[in-house]
């Protein structure tokens, strides 16, 4: 059942094209009205879960070309979700996870409207993980390397979460505290690729997106 108590924002629609996706995801229209100044100043919360990335939408391309019957996957720091929308729409048994739970009001509404009612949603704080959490086949996190210590905790949490045989994808807009990222995966435990640098289809400017491809070593 959709999050009805996600239309209190007044979401406006945008059209993302994955591969042969096609979603209709609503967004809040202003993310500058959500900030919260004291939820900023207990934890330096900021609303980055409220706009469509460009990285989201590039992994989330990658995500479509992927036949995810038989597989899971879990989406970390998902935001409105794209990429893991994408994934139940293609077979996978998916689980959105983030810190706002406003942001997971977001995936279970736009999940019910494109398709995807099936898509779990995860309340995650990666600091204290639930011990049930699972392992996954693939893991996924679009554009979330911009605070300090954002890289050692991602790549602890890619640790827990992937599955002996699985990948892990990390889209980033080349954003400072990305440079972090690598060596804290490698000191994880985790070999460390990356697929050539691009947009999303049809994008002529703006940055262009790394993915980081982790697994473990064979």
């Amino acid at each position: 059942m959709a999050d009805e108590g996600f239309a209190r924002y007044g979401p406006i629609e945008r059209v993302i094209v994955a591969g042969d996706v096609t979603l209709r995801l609503w967004h809040p229209p202003d993310v500058d009205a959500l900030i919260d100044v004291a939820a900023f100043e207990a934890d330096e919360r900021i609303p980055y879960w409220a706009q469509v990335w460009e990285s989201a939408i590039v992994l989330a391309e990658d995500v479509a070309r992927v036949d995810g019957r038989g597989r899971s996957l879990l989406e970390l720091g998902c935001g409105l979700g794209v990429p893991a929308i994408v994934a139940a729409r293609v077979g996978f048994t998916a689980t959105a996870s983030d810190y706002e739970a406003a942001a997971l009001e977001g995936v279970r509404y736009n999940a019910v409207r494109n398709g995807a009612p099936g898509l779990a949603t995860l309340l995650v704080d990666w600091r204290n993980l639930p011990d049930d959490l699972g392992r996954f086949d693939v893991v996924v996190a679009a554009d979330v390397l911009y605070e300090k210590h954002h890289a050692v905790a991602l790549a602890a949490v890619i640790a827990r979460t992937l599955a002996g045989d699985g990948v892990a994808w990390v889209a980033d807009p080349g954003r400072a505290r990305a440079v972090e990222f690598e060596p804290a995966a490698r000191a994880a435990g985790l070999t460390v690729a990356r697929k050539a640098a691009r947009r999303p289809q049809g994008v002529t400017d703006g940055p262009e997106i790394d993915v980081y491809v982790l697994r473990w070593p064979e």
